[in-house]
């Protein structure tokens, strides 16, 4: 990579390389693509590495990584790419792109972005985003990259519960700086009549992996029979992709199955369309989050949420108070809140006013500033001279950042 002068707010080439398949997205993903988006607003030049196959349509500012493979991590399917092949691409992707500075998000994770932290030499900075409290996957990483993690210049954790989790698995500690969302995007998203609501059949959003068991669609399908029993015409809209349809519900539900709408994967601005028309957004996740995105994207799109309890979903939203929480796994307790929010016209009325100011804190122009703050503070460091305390220099600014975000 290039030296640097140290001047602040100039020109940056970034190299951000995506542990996961752009084949098919996910929230690591997609806060690659949205990161890469809002830095090249600015002006900066950016380039992304990405699993992909060569023939996956892909925006201009990704290179194509090779064909990913599924692999069982962090409770789901992750796809990732190594080996040789993958190892010639990523230096050629690094010697032509001369950056200023690589993002490498999830840099244990067994992907194109632990290849590219092994080749490297320049600044590097690390975003985590898992949250787990054992994590056997890092355990076995951890002696492969203990030598290389020493590499990265500064880290980002987009949550405490990520921060925590680095902290406890790998030592060391970050910044938080939690994921963006483009809020005016869904501030200003129309609803949609085939998602809308009415007093008689309120739509109930969920939206995530079907298949995924961490998601919680069986905690939100055992909630359905003691909803419709108060509400009869009251309507489940499910959205993601996954092996899991109506078939499933059916098994579930039986005849009550024909309330749960199964409406396949969406579009950025279906997505923005489909929670703007939901009279509550539920997310019944039992467990493996982090931060929780859609939660900031649903609040918005100035729709009231019903998530469980985790820490994660807490903090996000501001300890209940710009959403209300259900006992996690309790589907009795989900419907029974589901209930109380759609009973109560206020509530829901607190609650969006409540979300809507939550959310400024996670737009996309914010978080950027305090990401680009982080890559002044590598290259910073990186380009120290010999003498100067490079240490002090990053944990000071560190710490500036952590209270910013508090």
């Amino acid at each position: 990579m290039r030296a640097l002068s140290r001047q602040r707010h100039h020109h940056l080439r970034v190299g951000l390389v995506c542990p996961y398949s752009f084949d098919m997205p996910g929230g690591v993903q997609f806060h690659v693509r949205d990161l890469a988006e809002s830095l090249l607003e600015r002006g900066h030049e950016v380039s992304v590495l990405a699993p992909a196959a060569d023939d996956t349509p892909l925006p201009d500012y990704v290179v194509a990584a090779g064909r990913a493979v599924p692999v069982h991590y962090n409770g789901s399917v992750a796809r990732l790419t190594f080996g040789p092949v993958t190892a010639a691409r990523v230096r050629k992707w690094l010697t032509a792109g001369q950056f200023d500075v690589l993002h490498l998000p999830e840099p244990v994770t067994p992907s194109v972005g632990m290849l590219a932290m092994w080749i490297a030499d320049g600044p590097i900075v690390g975003t985590f985003h898992s949250s787990m409290n054992r994590s056997r996957s890092l355990q076995l990483a951890y002696p492969l990259v203990r030598q290389s993690l020493e590499k990265i210049s500064a880290r980002i954790a987009v949550s405490e519960d990520a921060r925590r989790t680095l902290v406890e698995h790998l030592g060391g500690d970050a910044v938080v700086i939690p994921n963006g969302v483009f809020v005016d995007r869904f501030a200003g998203a129309e609803p949609d009549a085939r998602w809308t609501g009415t007093l008689e059949a309120p739509t109930i959003a969920f939206l995530g992996r079907l298949d995924e068991p961490r998601k919680g669609l069986p905690v939100l399908l055992g909630a359905v029979p003691a909803v419709l029993q108060r509400i009869p015409g009251a309507r489940f809209l499910v959205a993601g992709r996954g092996d899991f349809g109506a078939d499933e519900a059916a098994q579930a539900l039986g005849p009550l199955a024909s309330s749960v709408e199964f409406v396949g994967g969406v579009s950025d601005e279906e997505k923005a369309r489909l929670l703007a028309s939901a009279d509550v957004y539920c997310a019944p996740q039992t467990g493996g989050e982090s931060f929780g995105i859609v939660l900031v994207e649903a609040m918005a799109a100035g729709t009231p949420v019903v998530a469980s309890d985790l820490g994660a979903f807490l903090r996000v939203l501001d300890e209940g108070q710009a959403g209300v929480l259900f006992r996690t796994g309790d589907s009795a307790d989900l419907a029974a809140t589901l209930l109380r929010v759609l009973d109560d016209p206020g509530l829901r009325r607190d609650k969006v006013a409540a979300g809507r100011q939550a959310v400024r804190r996670y737009d996309w122009p914010g978080v950027t500033d305090q990401v680009l703050a982080v890559y002044e503070m590598a290259v910073a460091g990186h380009n120290a001279p010999v003498g100067e305390d490079a240490s002090s220099l990053r944990g000071s600014r560190g710490r500036r950042a952590g209270k910013e975000n508090r």
